[in-house]
C-alpha cells in the first residue's frame, strides 16, 4: 500500500509487481513513553499536504483555509522531505520556502515581499497556524519515491535523528513544525526498492528519533498489509510503538490498475468481500493484526484516501470484472474525488467503500457516506482517529474532511 511522490506509471507497475502488492501483478533499547497528544481525548484528524501539489494540482496552503479544512484538522503532515546520505534533506526548496505569494494567494491576505527571510509553503503554514492556534504541523520524510534512503539511515540511527532534528528545527522556519513523521515504505521489505536492514531496524530508528525529538511529535505512516507473513510481520511495529505518538495506517491502495486486466476491486476496502483478489488486503485485517501484536488501539489512525483508482475496458458493474488497462485520470488509473463525484458518480458500495461504473470505466473511492461508516468503525475499535491522503483531492468546500471530522 503506497502513497507516492510523482513518478512514471511504468515505475509503479514494476515496483508493485516486485513488492507483491497484488496477486498476479507490498539488545532492545530502554523503553520510553511517548508523550500524550493534546488531541487524544477527541480523536485526531491528520491530513497530508504535498509540496508538489502547488504545481500539478494548483493546491496551496490557502486552500486548506478557504475549504474550511483547517478548522477541522488537528494535524497537517507536510510531505515530503527527502531521506538521503543517511539523513533528512529538503524535498523541494522552491515550493517549501522560496516561492512567493501575492495577497490573493496568501493565507492572511498579505503579499510576500522579495526580501522576507521565509516564503513558500512553510511561511503559509506559519500563517495558518497563527489563525488556528491549536493546529499542529508535522514534517513527513520519505514516501514511496524516497524510502530507499532509509536503508542507509538505519545503519546509524542516532546520526539520522540528529540530522532530522536539525532540519525540522532549523531557525529559518522556527515555529512551523511540531515534530516529524516517518514514511518508510517499507522496513525490511519491498516498495519501490527492497530493504534488508532486519526486523529491528525500524524500532531502532524510531527509538533514536524519540530520544532526539523529546516531547515533540514523532509519528509514522506504516503498511496496511494484513496478510500472514506480509509487510506488518517484516518489522517490529509493536516494539516501535512505545516511541511514537501514533501510526498513520495506510489502509488504501490495496488494488489498482497495475493489474491492468483486473479483476476490478475497491482500493480501500474496510472489510473482506466475496472474490477479494488477495485475502488480507483490507483495512480491518491490518488493524486487527497490529492490535494483535500489541500496538495500542489509540495509537492507530485509520487511513482514508481522497482519490479513486480505476480501470477502463470494463463491462461489469460489480467488482471482479475484467479490464483492458488503467482509466484516464490525473495519472493513469488515479483521479481525485472532487472530479469523480460528478464525472463518475457512485453506482454501488462494497466492503464499506464505494465503486462507480460509467461507460467502460470502473472506479472505486470513498464518499462522505462511506467515510462516515469508516469513522464509525474507528470509534468502535477505539482507534486514535483518522489520517487522509491527501487534502488536494477534496472538494473546494471540504466535503470529505467534513465527513472525517464528524
Amino acid at each position: 500500500m503506497s502513497r507516492f511522490r510523482r513518478k512514471s506509471y511504468s515505475a509503479l507497475l514494476t515496483a508493485a509487481a516486485a513488492a507483491g502488492l497484488v496477486a498476479g501483478a507490498a539488545a532492545a533499547p530502554v523503553a520510553t513513553a511517548a508523550p500524550a497528544s493534546a488531541e487524544a481525548s477527541v480523536g485526531k484528524v491528520v491530513g497530508y499536504f504535498t509540496d508538489w501539489g502547488v504545481y500539478d494540482r494548483n493546491y496551496h496552503v490557502k486552500n486548506i483555509e478557504t475549504s474550511g479544512s483547517a478548522s477541522k484538522l488537528t494535524h497537517i503532515n507536510y510531505a515530503f522531505g527527502n531521506v538521503t546520505n543517511g539523513g533528512c534533506a529538503i524535498g523541494d526548496a522552491y515550493a517549501d520556502y522560496q516561492k512567493t505569494y501575492d495577497a490573493a494567494g496568501s493565507v492572511d491576505g498579505v503579499a510576500d515581499t522579495w526580501d522576507q527571510p521565509l516564503a513558500g509553503s512553510f511561511n503559509q503554514l506559519k500563517k495558518l497556524k497563527a489563525a488556528h492556534p491549536g493546529l499542529k504541523v508535522i514534517w513527513s520524510f520519505g514516501g514511496w519515491t524516497w524510502s530507499g534512503g532509509f536503508t542507509q539511515a538505519a545503519q546509524n540511527p542516532a546520526a539520522f535523528a540528529d540530522s532530522c532534528y536539525n532540519l525540522v528545527n532549523d531557525p529559518r522556519w522556527a515555529g512551523v513544525f511540531d515534530g516529524i513523521d516517518i514514511d518508510w515504505e517499507y522496513p525490511n521489505s519491498c516498495g519501490l526498492s527492497c530493504d534488508t536492514s532486519g526486523a529491528d531496524a525500524y524500532k531502532n530508528l524510531m527509538s533514536a528519533l524519540r530520544a532526539k525529538f523529546g516531547s515533540q511529535l514523532v509519528t509514522s505512516a506504516i503498511t496496511a498489509d494484513g496478510t500472514d507473513g506480509g509487510k506488518i510481520d517484516a518489522a517490529d511495529y509493536a516494539g516501535a510503538a512505545q516511541y511514537v505518538d501514533w501510526y498513520n495506517v495506510m489502509t488504501y491502495d490495496y488494488f489498482g490498475a497495475w493489474a491492468a486486466q483486473g479483476p476490478t476491486a475497491p482500493h480501500s476496502p474496510l472489510t473482506t468481500f466475496d472474490g477479494i483478489p488477495t485475502p488480507g488486503f483490507y483495512s480491518d485485517a491490518a488493524i486487527q493484526k497490529l492490535k494483535g501484536k500489541g500496538v495500542p488501539s489509540n495509537k492507530l489512525l485509520l487511513g482514508i484516501g481522497f482519490y479513486g483508482r480505476g480501470w477502463t475496458g470494463v463491462t461489469q458493474d460489480a467488482p471482479g470484472g475484467t479490464a483492458t488497462g488503467p482509466a484516464a485520470g490525473i495519472e493513469p488509473g488515479i483521479q481525485d474525488y472532487k472530479v469523480l463525484k460528478t464525472s463518475c458518480p457512485s453506482t454501488g458500495t462494497v466492503a464499506g467503500t464505494a465503486y462507480a461504473k460509467c461507460g467502460s470505466d470502473w472506479w472505486s473511492y470513498d464518499t462522505p457516506s462511506t467515510i462516515g461508516g469508516k469513522i464509525g468503525y474507528a470509534e468502535q475499535q477505539g482507534l486514535g482517529g483518522a489520517m487522509v491522503w491527501d487534502l488536494s483531492g477534496d472538494t473546494t468546500d471540504g466535503e470529505l474532511i467534513t465527513a472525517v471530522a464528524k
